[in-house]
């Protein structure tokens, strides 16, 4: 399952690594991309594993608002 995130806080590399790091290790998250640019964060996830709700905390864990995309 693909979860589209968007953040208004990125604003340097850091950023984003801390973001992809954290999201990373959730169980069941398969690969997360923060594209700086957009301010969009797609999230790869086993969705039995990872809700939407435990990816948001987790970017807020990291020091970042979050929400998801109506995309």
């Amino acid at each position: 399952m693909k979860t589209i995130l968007r953040s208004s806080e990125l604003s340097c590399p850091s950023c984003i690594v801390k973001i992809e790091k954290t999201l990373k290790s959730i169980p069941g998250v398969t690969d997360a991309h923060v594209h700086f640019e957009t301010a969009r964060i797609d999230v790869d996830h086993d969705s039995s594993t990872g809700s939407v709700e435990s990816l948001l905390k987790a970017v807020k864990s990291a020091g970042y608002d979050a929400w998801p995309s109506m995309l």
